[in-house]
């Protein structure tokens, strides 16, 4: 599902379902970091780092530890970028060669509305807008749920590079419905602060693309060098 959100260098690794099974051991310093938590929070905590190490063979890349850095973002192996995300049942790592793409973000939500008044805190007046037309247009999609998850996207292809913070106020997002109706398109993030700089050029903003399939909706975002 999050592959084919990505372009062919990505390799992406999915967890569905929770069937019981345990996921793959954490080394000892991963499970340093979740040694208080409770058992949900280990247990998501393993799933993801289970699909990193299997994207790191899938680019002949030996199999490591995925330890929180800064604002608890991934430190990935030498020479790869990528992204993780999990939630209630679904649990996914993306990984790409540092030469192939400058960033990555991606992120998964169950389908469901966001709970009373999180949009609001969430989205900007003219995104707000744009929903409750997509809304009336296509009430199969959860766009509030998908317009949350193209920010954590966005966001998490920003933090490498720029090691700072994007409150959700600072991207103004404009969401996509394919044009033959199915429950996939595309998205444009505005970025209201002054973007990263890649290649020797400031970015404006991010692309990126979405789905609504199997219970979830997913968004990616793939940055390219310059």
């Amino acid at each position: 599902m999050i592959e084919e959100l990505l372009p062919d260098s990505v390799v992406a690794v999915e967890a569905h379902g929770d069937d019981g099974t345990e996921p793959a051991p954490l080394y000892p310093e991963e499970a340093a970091v979740v040694a208080r938590a409770v058992a949900k929070r280990r247990r998501e905590f393993a799933v993801v780092r289970g699909c990193a190490r299997r994207a790191m063979e899938k680019l002949g890349v030996p199999p490591q530890a995925v330890l929180p850095g800064e604002r608890g973002a991934p430190r990935w192996p030498d020479g790869l970028i990528g992204s993780m995300t999990h939630c209630d049942g679904y649990g996914a790592a993306a990984l790409v060669r540092a030469t192939d793409l400058a960033s990555l973000g991606i992120d998964a939500e169950p389908h469901a509305p966001l709970p009373e008044g999180v949009l609001e805190s969430v989205a900007l007046p003219g995104e707000q807008d744009r929903l409750r037309r997509l809304a009336a247009e296509h009430p199969a999609v959860p766009w509030d749920r998908l317009l949350f998850s193209a920010k954590e996207s966005v966001y998490k292809a920003w933090f490498p590079l720029t090691r700072k913070w994007l409150d959700f106020s600072e991207a103004d997002i404009d969401l996509v419905m394919d044009p033959h109706g199915r429950m996939h398109g595309r998205f444009r993030a505005a970025l209201l602060v002054p973007g990263p700089v890649v290649g020797g050029e400031r970015l404006g903003g991010f692309e990126g693309r979405w789905t609504v399939q199997r219970g979830l909706v997913a968004t990616a975002v793939a940055v390219p060098h310059i």
